[in-house]
């Protein structure tokens, strides 16, 4: 069994960064999220300052419903940069969708400031 799994593991991490991001998108796109993730998850442990693995990553994890993980992924992002728009989106999303709305909300609200939409800022 652990030879099969090793197997595995060779294919999703097989070539270069660039083919392993473009492998990682065609997961993603055909919704293949927890296959996106465990080819994203070396990416981003491989380079951890660039913001779109990780975000990537965060969003495979939320569609696979592994929201603790898509969490802290999200949280990372916005510890180098806070001002990133849609990881306020999905982690106000995320939250929500684990029943934590009132500690959604501030990520909410800042998302919808720095994407201008001040009507979603009226209705927070």
């Amino acid at each position: 069994m652990n030879v099969q799994v090793n197997l595995n593991d060779a294919y999703y991490q097989r070539g270069t960064e660039a083919e392993r991001w473009d492998r990682a998108q065609l997961f993603f796109d055909a919704k293949e999220y927890d296959k996106a993730a465990r080819v994203l998850r070396p990416l981003v442990d491989e380079a951890p300052e660039l913001t779109s693995p990780r975000l990537l990553l965060a969003r495979a994890y939320y569609h696979s419903a592994q929201l603790a993980r898509a969490e802290a992924e999200l949280r990372a992002v916005l510890d180098g940069c806070p001002v990133e728009q849609y990881a306020q989106l999905m982690l106000g999303r995320t939250l929500e969708r684990q029943g934590r709305h009132e500690e959604a909300a501030p990520y909410l609200r800042t998302a919808a400031a720095l994407s201008g939409d001040f009507d979603a800022l009226e209705r927070a």
